[in-house]
């Protein structure tokens, strides 16, 4: 046997909840994990620790989504029984039937997210309830079940905290967290599947840029679409995203980095390979418009970057430092003629993606209908870019203060 089974307790706010630690030998693992809960509950969480650890791969070796931690989180559900106890146990394969719904109706979603070491050593979450809302929308709209958001995320803090030694240090790094649901019915039907399973895999992750920002340039596609009006764009469902490769790479074969997704017959602008756009305008009376496309019909992804940088920088407009007195902040549709038009007019002043990976991508040009739209900003950040990166990774590592955002471990 690998490992002692050994009960112990854990401080989950201000409450002694019991944790099992024990071996994957343990012949008492069937009977335990079949007891059935109809929420997940934190205070069942049961630990199996790895007793074979894997070499750690060196900073500057560290590729987006390549290494992985020792341990994962999995919870199973059944339509019957409800919730497993979720368990933490070695990283590691896990079996499931040829026919699971997952495998063949893409009934799949899941979330990213980022966890920090501050410089007193604290571990921090960014908004991870804002993570949680996202994935039970989408697992709603896949008519998988529901689930507490906030135990679920003690139970990743657990795993965080489990493998706090995989968690970068340096400025810059971070511990990419994946929350995955999957549905895993044993049947071929078209129909809900009556059972599924969430787990989480930690990937320790450097600077998306190397050496500064690397402003991209897009290829505005006027022939794919990413989503559309009572689609599922909004939702963050597996399909949505591998029918994008090929787009992706036919831009690069055209000399682009990504791709600029459009909407209708007006070429609206939805988003940016797997992130939010937003562009920076002068506007005709002289103020500076930040905008990006609203959610309202749905074809839109509500990503937690986006998010806070709509709420940050409306509180910017509000205040009275004269700093940003005239910055406005808008949530509305922009076509590739307008964004045009503000070029050719000199309105056009930035332009940049936002999302978990890289927080802000800047874009230096676009191509369209063969046609260049260049970024006057070119090689850097713009201002309000960098200025929005700046504040947001302060956050993040817990060099500003702030409660609700950054949540210490």
């Amino acid at each position: 046997m690998n490992s002692l089974r050994i009960a112990s307790r854990l401080h989950f706010s201000k409450k002694l909840l019991p944790i099992f630690s024990r071996s994957v030998a343990d012949s008492s693992i069937g009977s335990v994990r079949s007891m059935s809960n109809s929420n997940i509950d934190r205070s069942k969480l049961e630990i199996v620790r790895n007793t074979s650890p894997k070499e750690k791969t060196p900073y500057e070796d560290l590729q987006f989504g390549v290494t992985f931690s020792d341990h994962m989180l999995e919870i199973d559900w059944d339509e019957k029984t409800g919730w497993s106890n979720p368990i933490i146990k070695p990283y590691g394969d896990f079996a499931m039937s040829p026919a699971a719904s997952c495998l063949h109706y893409g009934i799949e979603c899941f979330e990213g997210m980022k966890a920090y070491k501050d410089t007193d050593g604290n571990i921090r979450m960014f908004r991870p309830d804002c993570n949680m809302e996202r994935m039970n929308f989408s697992m709603n709209r896949l008519c998988l079940p529901g689930f507490n958001g906030a135990e679920l995320t003690e139970c990743i803090k657990e795993l965080l905290k489990i493998d706090e030694s995989w968690i970068p240090t340096k400025d810059g790094y971070s511990m990419y967290i994946r929350p995955t649901a999957i549905g895993t019915a044993d049947y071929l039907g078209v129909t809900k599947s009556n059972k599924c399973k969430i787990f989480v895999i930690l990937s320790p992750v450097g600077p998306y840029y190397k050496s500064g920002f690397k402003p991209v340039k897009l290829l505005a596609n006027t022939e794919d679409v990413r989503a559309w009006p009572g689609g599922v764009g909004n939702a963050k469902l597996g399909g949505n995203y591998g029918p994008t490769i090929a787009p992706a790479t036919n831009a690069i074969s055209e000399g682009c980095d990504q791709i600029l997704w459009l909407f209708g017959e007006d070429h609206t602008i939805t988003e940016v390979g797997a992130m939010n756009i937003f562009f920076v305008f002068k506007t005709l009376d002289g103020k500076t418009e930040l905008v990006t496309a609203p959610l309202g019909r749905g074809d839109i992804l509500p990503g937690v970057t986006r998010r806070s940088i709509i709420e940050m920088t409306k509180e910017w407009s509000k205040s009275n430092d004269g700093k940003h007195s005239d910055l406005i902040v808008n949530e509305r549709f922009v076509t590739m003629g307008e964004v045009k038009q503000a070029s050719d007019e000199g309105r056009l002043l930035e332009a940049f993606g936002a999302g978990t990976a890289v927080v802000i991508a800047p874009v230096k040009g676009i191509k369209y209908k063969n046609e260049d739209i260049n970024i006057p900003t070119g090689e850097e950040a713009g201002p309000l870019a960098q200025e929005i990166w700046t504040s947001l990774t302060d956050i993040q590592y817990g060099r500003k203060d702030h409660p609700s955002w950054s949540i210490k471990i």
